[in-house]
């Protein structure tokens, strides 16, 4: 976060990616399921100032009810999601309906009505105190929802609805004919509607082990939130980086330059030209030390003939942790600077050029 736009917050902004990578992270499995993108929203609000930035032990929602006297504030709510519209299905195809009497257009409002009202009823009888779903809710179906004491969220996304199910504990229903009680949601503790600015937002907070989350992020304006979206992303990549591999190796052209010690000392003892492909590789390793140099200022020649001499210093305990220190442009011990690189983003590394050189 050093070299970003949220440097001055770097402790915020790296306190908030871990904990959203923690949250998400799922340890109930045998693989390592991680998956920011699908469960770690960003949700950017202007005005206020950056302190206001957290991290919710459940998720947001820029949603507000279908009805204004349904209850804005609920503890410990039973919640139902939904994957069908709650209101007349339509014919899928143009239809036509012939009306002969006066009292046709009645009946076949009062077919609306019931059908309607069968849904609702079968809703009602597992006692939700809020439904939400995909798609759309008519007002007759918001009047006996509402009649039962039941809070309405419609026309959500899909991947807004996978995380409510995350940390709710409810399961996605297709048809209200096939709920039962073990998809009725009561992990979430609290339920509540609150204004921010000009617009609504529901919460869905202090869930019991939530699998999902929502990041809060205020700001004055919306190009310093998305600057600030694009850091906590980058911090949060290598969050779940960490997660997956704890092995971490020193930064600066440490790394790199310790390999390519090693190899150039490899090929002293391959005779012939099989020694050539050992110094290639080492040359092309001194490629990130040599451009962290030339991009802080530094004498380039007199720090990577500095940097090779710590290197190969084997006696030195810590020769493996020189690197070169970005703000003074000399070498420096990455362990007394905290700089520190993911292992797991170096071996990728490392096989990626091997594969892509393998082309030529």
């Amino acid at each position: 976060m050093g070299t970003k736009f949220a440097s001055k917050w770097d402790n915020l902004i790296s306190d908030l990616a871990l904990k959203a990578v923690k949250t998400v992270h799922n340890r109930s499995t045998h693989i390592f399921d991680c998956d920011i993108k699908k469960f770690a929203k960003v949700e950017k609000i202007p005005g206020g100032t950056l302190q206001e930035c957290k991290v919710l032990n459940g998720i947001l929602l820029n949603k507000d009810l279908v009805h204004p006297q349904m209850r804005k504030n609920i503890k410990n709510p039973r919640i139902i999601l939904l994957d069908c519209p709650l209101e007349y299905k339509k014919g899928e195809s143009m239809t036509n309906v012939e009306f002969d009497k006066e009292n046709d257009f009645s009946a076949a409002l009062e077919q609306e009505r019931k059908e309607i009202k069968y849904l609702c009823d079968l809703i009602l009888t597992h006692r939700p105190d809020i439904v939400v779903t995909e798609k759309g809710v008519s007002d007759l179906a918001a009047h006996y929802l509402q009649k039962g004491n039941v809070s309405v969220i419609r026309r959500l996304r899909k991947t807004d609805n996978n995380r409510l199910a995350k940390v709710s504990g409810a399961t996605i229903v297709n048809r209200p004919e096939e709920i039962q009680e073990s998809d009725v949601g009561t992990q979430c503790n609290l339920f509540e509607v609150n204004k921010i600015g000009d617009e609504y937002f529901s919460y869905f907070i202090d869930c019991e082990n939530p699998k999902a989350c929502s990041i809060l992020l205020r700001g004055a304006s919306k190009d310093v939130l998305n600057e600030m979206e694009r850091n906590l992303q980058d911090a949060m990549c290598v969050g779940r980086n960490i997660l997956a591999d704890s092995k971490l190796v020193p930064g600066g052209g440490a790394f790199e330059m310790e390999v390519s010690s090693r190899l150039f000392e490899k090929s002293k003892t391959i005779q012939g030209m099989l020694q050539w492909p050992y110094q290639a590789v080492a040359q092309a390793l001194e490629t990130i030390p040599r451009t962290l140099s030339q991009n802080c200022g530094a004498d380039v020649v007199r720090v990577i003939t500095d940097l090779r001499a710590k290197h190969a210093d084997s006696k030195d305990p810590n020769h493996i942790y020189y690197g070169v220190n970005g703000n003074t442009g000399k070498v420096s011990n990455m362990k007394d600077l905290q700089v520190w690189d993911t292992l797991s983003v170096k071996k990728q590394t490392l096989k990626t050029s091997v594969e892509v050189n393998s082309f030529f």
